[in-house]
């Protein structure tokens, strides 16, 4: 069992930047794919960005592309989430998750076994 906890969430001006964290612990979650996702108020949850287990290969959503950035230091059991040029419409709760399958699906949510509690970002406009 994988325990995920995010952190870094808050209130932001519209151009701004956030730094999310995802720490785990339990069973090692280095062989995992870690994924972000987020959910805003009353929409489907969406995927954001994702990472493979070895730092070597990403994949981000069209709306987050040139303004996300996900990193991971297995060392220390964590993954981040670089947010810069932030606008409202990314407002939502956002997820960290770990993808525990074979294989490299990183937008697919139902690959995802393990997920954090949630941390919420606001952008003002």
């Amino acid at each position: 069992q994988v325990q995920l906890v995010e952190a870094g969430g808050g209130l932001v001006q519209a151009g701004g930047s956030l730094r999310l964290s995802c720490a785990a612990s339990g069973r090692t979650f280095s062989p995992y794919t870690l994924g972000w996702f987020r959910q805003a108020p009353g929409k489907a949850r969406e995927f954001v960005a994702a990472i493979s287990w070895s730092g070597g290969s990403t994949y981000y959503a069209d709306s987050v592309k040139g303004r996300f950035t996900t990193s991971r230091d297995n060392a220390k059991n964590t993954v981040y989430l670089q947010m810069n040029s932030l606008k409202p419409e990314d407002t939502a709760v956002y997820y960290c998750a770990a993808d525990v399958h074979a294989g490299w699906v990183p937008y697919r949510d139902a690959r995802y076994e393990h997920w954090g509690q949630g941390t919420q970002v606001t952008v003002s406009s």
